[in-house]
């Protein structure tokens, strides 16, 4: 049994994907969840929880305790929290074998100015994008290409002690439903595996907080092949590998690109193996270390997928039998151990659920969000 490290601010979905796939797996992480733990054979802390960043110095203090066990470890894979920090990433490939995009690479695409520089070379729609403040603010917002989870999209007037720096960048608003694509790259092609639709919500001054995706949602097939078509170019002009996610506005047939995710996405967890397709771990490995990618599948009728991040909406203790509720709690992932102590607005959990349709998934989570919370708040 291959023994793989997974590393991100949370790393319970690549866990439970890994050890699904037949992999012994190593988490790293800030949470070090119930469910983590349980699917991973060990666990190392990289942050503090409450920070929701990740510490370089724990991270490669990690990866020198895995690169020197007696049990080989055949690499890691890094995924949310680590866009931003390419120089840690080609600190850590140099410790422990890195199975995924390039440092190098990663470093490029999360460059507000080569990315979006690209884009306009290749013809390719996204909102309008300026290096420097607008001189109208209106209608316009401040992002920053080394954050994640949209905690760093902020609206005008901006603050003065974030000052706009060479990763900062203003993108105009645009109208529309926030989509992705989840797809698997080689550095030469791509295998999507499906569309979603995803779930953002206001906290305070921050107004575009990612709290989930539904998917796969269907798309025209116009659609379906423009966002295929931009995922292969970026893949050629990147060098993307193994899985990786593209976020994009979609208002009617328009499409205007936002991001792309050079890592494990959130969404992985929507899309479970089909008979005769490699897990979605395995197909990142494949990918990554063979250039091989999942073969083509009929298409049918599949059972829509969502997953919600549970935020809290007031200051939590979570007490043993608050703990023992939760873990009873139907479609329950990332479980908090008893004990710990939730500020407002602090992720508590994630819910999943399934159904017909993307409108029905959407109220099942909703539902359950807040028979969740309520059960929390009302024994607090």
């Amino acid at each position: 049994m291959q023994t793989i490290a997974v590393a991100a601010i949370s790393a319970r979905a690549m866990a439970d994907a890994a050890a699904s796939d037949g992999f012994k797996v190593v988490a790293l992480d800030l949470f070090g969840d119930v469910d983590t733990r349980r699917a991973a054979s060990r666990w190392l802390p990289i942050g503090a929880p409450g920070s929701l960043q990740i510490d370089a110095a724990s991270v490669l203090a990690a990866l020198r305790t895995l690169a020197e066990d007696s049990e080989p470890v055949q690499g890691w894979i890094a995924g949310s929290g680590f866009e931003g920090e390419p120089d840690l990433l080609e600190e850590g490939a140099a410790v422990l074998p890195l199975i995924g995009t390039a440092p190098a690479a990663v470093r490029r695409l999360r460059d507000p100015a080569a990315f979006f520089g690209f884009l306009t070379a290749q013809v390719i729609p996204f909102p309008q994008v300026l290096l420097q403040p607008p001189e109208d603010p209106a209608g316009w917002l401040m992002k920053d290409a080394h954050g994640c989870g949209g905690w760093h999209v902020r609206h005008a007037p901006w603050s003065i002690d974030e000052p706009p720096s060479s990763h900062h960048y203003f993108q105009r608003e645009m109208a529309g439903l926030p989509m992705s694509a989840t797809f698997v790259a080689n550095g030469r092609d791509v295998h999507v595996l499906g569309f979603n639709e995803q779930t953002v919500r206001r906290f305070g001054t921050r107004p575009f907080v990612f709290c989930g995706a539904v998917g796969p949602v269907p798309v025209s097939e116009d659609i379906a092949r423009r966002v295929t078509a931009i995922a292969r170019t970026l893949a050629v002009e990147f060098e993307l590998r193994g899985l990786c996610s593209l976020d994009f506005m979609r208002d009617g047939d328009a499409i205007g690109v936002l991001e792309v995710n050079p890592r494990p996405p959130a969404s992985m967890s929507l899309y479970r193996a089909r008979a005769g397709s490699p897990g979605v771990m395995q197909a990142h490995l494949r990918a990554c270390l063979h250039g091989e990618l999942p073969p083509p599948v009929p298409s049918h009728a599949q059972e829509v997928e969502g997953i919600e991040i549970v935020f809290t909406r007031q200051p939590l203790q979570l007490d043993a039998a608050a703990a023992q509720r939760l873990a009873a709690w139907p479609g329950i992932r990332d479980l908090p151990e008893a004990g710990q102590r939730f500020e407002i607005d602090d992720p508590l959990c994630t819910l999943t659920a399934s159904g017909s349709g993307a409108q029905q998934v959407r109220a099942r989570l909703s539902e359950g969000r807040e028979r969740l919370l309520q059960s929390l708040e009302t024994k607090a």
